[in-house]
């Protein structure tokens, strides 16, 4: 979504062996559309974007910045899913392999 003005809905799966998020499309498919490489990686929520609408991500994006410098902005359903997410991929990103 960060390069596009549009954001796509996506299935993710997080491991920790390797440590990556990986991305689906929702309507199905077994292979994953792509993956972030988490280990070093930089999480953190984020407050405000522009080129978004406030009423639609208010206190739901959240930025995943890899070792390499790439950035990922993701949407969650919720604040509190913002956090789960943040905190689950935080720990992944220390300890996963």
């Amino acid at each position: 979504g960060h390069r596009r003005k549009n954001w796509k809905v996506r299935k993710f799966v997080l491991r920790d062996d390797p440590a990556y998020l990986h991305y689906y499309d929702p309507a199905g498919g077994e292979e994953p559309l792509g993956a972030i490489h988490l280990r070093g990686c930089v999480v953190t929520a984020v407050e405000d974007m522009p080129d978004t609408k406030k009423y639609d991500v208010d206190n739901i994006l959240f930025e995943i910045i890899t070792a390499n410098e790439i950035h990922y902005y993701l949407q969650a359903a919720s604040p509190t899913e913002r956090t789960e997410w943040i905190k689950a991929i935080q720990s992944v990103a220390r300890t996963g392999k």
